[in-house]
């Protein structure tokens, strides 16, 4: 089975035993470790994958050929994306500035975009898409007034010396009571969805009984991540939800994408062929 997901340590936490044979008749696994906007790209453009993690806004442009797996994502409260500024300001700051986002494609984009139309007076400026790792080092060095940042600059933001605007997760959780969709699995829809799940299910379950057992190869995938810094990116990104979407899971997706399709931000589509 041909799959797709990113080396960040949720994702390799959560594939480890099936990447590794360790689930019982589930198929071997040839792994692709690409990030997300390589990988919403896969899906939208390419045939070369049965499954991949993608991003929950590339949704909308891929539902044709790939369905909504309920499991082995990311879903979850307290891990929004961070706006970021050298100094401290309000939302007003932004108005007009260039801002640095890691994907134009992306949850956090959506969220931004959703919070930017309420909070900015007349918008933001220029939107510069800029590589993860490269947007914290930009808004200390000047190059550009703000980022938006994800992943483990969550925990890291401080040794940059910025301050922040606006977590969006927890804007977002404040606006509608919601956890916050991340990153999706998705599956060819002419593939058995249902066993599938059920192998990623057993996977995510097997993580969590033997904790240990992933370490080696979540670390050897982290990108010189600190052992601590990796495991709370696992403690904040693998929950219940990863285990299954669940109708709050559904709900969050639903409200998501909708409001972003209503604003433009997403093509048009049947909220019903998200389950």
């Amino acid at each position: 089975m041909r799959i797709a997901y990113s080396p960040c340590p949720n994702d390799t936490f959560v594939f480890h035993a099936l990447a590794h044979g360790l689930v019982p008749g589930a198929p071997k696994l040839d792994v692709t470790y690409a990030d997300v906007d390589k990988t919403n790209h896969y899906a939208a453009e390419s045939d070369d994958f049965d499954v991949l993690k993608i991003s929950y806004a590339a949704l909308p442009w891929v539902l044709d050929r790939y369905a909504l797996l309920p499991c082995g994502g990311a879903l979850g409260r307290g891990c929004g994306p961070l706006v970021l500024t050298a100094r401290p300001a309000g939302p007003e700051a932004l108005a007009g500035k260039r801002v640095a986002v890691p994907s134009d494609r992306s949850t956090a984009y959506l969220l931004f975009r959703l919070w930017e139309a309420r909070h900015v007076p007349g918008g933001v400026g220029e939107i510069v898409v800029m590589p993860f790792n490269r947007i914290m080092p930009a808004v200390r060095d000047g190059e550009i007034a703000a980022g938006l940042v994800i992943h483990e600059a969550r925990f890291t933001y401080h040794e940059y010396g910025l301050s922040l605007v606006e977590d969006m997760g927890r804007w977002w959780e404040e606006d509608t009571g919601l956890p916050i969709p991340l990153g999706a699995i998705v599956a060819r829809r002419s593939l058995d969805r249902g066993a599938i799940a059920s192998w990623i299910r057993a996977s995510v379950e097997y993580a969590w009984a033997h904790p240990e057992a992933s370490r080696d190869y979540v670390m050897r995938h982290a990108q010189e991540m600190k052992p601590e810094v990796a495991q709370a990116h696992i403690d904040l990104y693998v929950n219940a939800f990863t285990a299954d979407l669940g109708e709050e899971g559904y709900a969050a997706v639903e409200a998501l994408l909708g409001r972003a399709a209503r604003e433009g931000l997403v093509p048009a589509f049947d909220l019903s062929a998200l389950r």
